[in-house]
């Protein structure tokens, strides 16, 4: 069972999965909210569980398969169909995203679609001021803590609508 609760920070939303299953669920109902032009960021240890979130918010975002999603570890993104067109990105290789890496990341987050960004903390510089941030730290060998942070009033919002959100049928 997912727990959740809220941060005396109203722009912050913590939930606890204790299982891969979950933590997509978690993720399927961020995709299911996201809208086109949205950025995440997602943060954490290795394999904390960012692909498996990535996999929940495509699924979310109504991609055919999860199985379509892996990490772009060795090429820097992937895109995907869905309802809205999916960037998906990872920054692990990276060093920190600039440059040409830099440039492309920038213009993806003008694309039409939503951006899902893996190891988004070596590119902090250049993320959009307004984004989400996710954050996963592992809490055991199943269970991990997930953090939900709204950077700017458009993702204060979207926090407000996933509070409204939760325990609706899935």
């Amino acid at each position: 069972m997912v727990s959740m609760s809220r941060s005396k920070d109203e722009g912050m939303i913590t939930f606890v999965s204790k299982s891969p299953l979950e933590t997509k669920k978690i993720g399927s109902d961020i995709g299911r909210l996201l809208r086109e032009n949205d950025v995440v960021a997602l943060e954490g240890d290795l394999g904390a569980g960012k692909t498996t979130m990535v996999k929940g918010i495509a699924k979310g975002l109504g991609i055919a398969s999860e199985r379509d999603v892996v990490s772009p570890t060795f090429v820097l993104i992937h895109e995907y169909p869905a309802r809205k067109k999916i960037y998906h990105m990872d920054w692990y290789r990276l060093k920190s995203v600039e440059g040409a890496d830099a440039l492309l990341a920038e213009e993806y987050f003008n694309a039409d679609g939503v951006v899902l960004i893996e190891w988004a903390e070596r590119g902090k510089n250049i993320l959009p001021s307004e984004h989400l941030r996710i954050r996963l730290k592992h809490q055991g060998p199943e269970t991990r803590l997930i953090t939900v942070d709204a950077k700017g009033r458009k993702y204060q919002v979207f926090l407000e609508s996933l509070k409204k959100f939760k325990g609706q049928p899935r």
